[in-house]
């Protein structure tokens, strides 16, 4: 495996505040890596240590050979940035966009131009070349910004929530996309709140929660490791008096959030047998699932 990011011990507080609390990982090439974590869990600090945009308070960091945050405009001519909110230039058109983008880079105009149909055909905006921003809507805003994250052929790709706000079918393009970027080699670093997002797109995954990593893995071996494979969701009125009756003998563990149980078992078949006995109350049966991890690991309350 080469590595094209590694982060080692790295600090960064804020007002005496400590936001990353010693994180270490390591990325590899053509791996989609997730950033999980609660609101205010250090995951967007992160992202921007990783791109030398500020300076820890100590440790060390490597993005494609190059030391960050002292040789990071070096290394960021090899890396794109998706932002969790799109900034398109709302003066120019789709083209435009890619174009002036491209500029920063140093690249010539003719080698963007030369680009330019790949990178909408690949966003599916090919027939949206010359019209203006305004006109777009929100999820062809986020396939160009992710099509402009590629203008200079990056290397690595920076993705901050990347199909927030997305209906599914523009969610499941961009996954696609991500898919086959991963495909032809690419590098990508991906936060998001979605847990099925995580579960399909990466090969491995950190969760964060105030500031400090607390579980690193793949998906599978971590709902493996923190999860019972079965999980029945008992819900309805009554629920609560229920789960104080029953839910410990037929669970080995459960939670009782709102009017939900969630009774976490090996084999769900003795606790759905006595469940159709009772008329007023419904379940679901499934897997176990990131979510299920995510939520044994951050709680349940909320982040605001």
């Amino acid at each position: 495996m080469t590595a094209v990011l590694s982060v080692q011990n790295l600090y960064k507080s804020y007002a005496g505040q400590t936001v990353v609390d010693d994180v270490s990982l390591t990325i590899n090439k053509g791996e989609c890596f997730g950033l999980l974590g609660p609101n205010g869990a250090g995951k967007t600090t992160t992202l921007r240590l990783m791109l030398g945009l500020i300076a820890p308070a100590s440790g060390e960091l490597s993005l494609l050979g190059h030391a960050v945050p002292q040789h990071a405009r070096e290394a960021r001519l090899r890396v794109g940035v998706v932002p969790q909110m799109d900034n398109l230039d709302p003066d120019f058109s789709v083209a435009e966009n890619l174009l002036v983008y491209g500029r920063y880079f140093g690249m010539q105009d003719a080698e963007i131009e030369a680009r330019i149909p790949a990178l909408l055909e690949f966003a599916n905006l090919t027939h949206k070349r010359d019209v203006k921003i305004p006109t777009l809507s929100g999820g062809m805003k986020r396939r160009l910004t992710l099509a402009r994250a590629l203008v200079n052929d990056p290397d690595v790709i920076f993705l901050d929530e990347p199909t927030t706000g997305l209906d599914p079918q523009a969610r499941h393009l961009i996954w696609q996309r991500l898919r086959e970027l991963t495909a032809q080699g690419k590098t990508l670093l991906l936060t998001t709140h979605f847990m099925d997002e995580a579960e399909r797109l990466c090969h491995r995954l950190a969760i964060l929660d105030q500031g400090r990593m607390i579980a690193q893995d793949t998906p599978r071996a971590l709902i493996a490791q923190h999860i019972e494979p079965q999980v029945v969701e008992v819900f309805g009125e009554g629920v609560a008096l229920w789960a104080q009756e029953h839910a410990a003998h037929y669970s080995k563990r459960f939670e009782v959030t709102g009017e939900t149980a969630f009774c976490y078992v090996d084999d769900a078949q003795p606790l759905l047998a006595h469940l159709q006995g009772h008329g007023g109350l419904r379940y679901l049966y499934r897997p176990a699932n990131l979510e299920d991890v995510f939520l044994k690991l951050t709680g349940r309350e909320l982040r605001e």
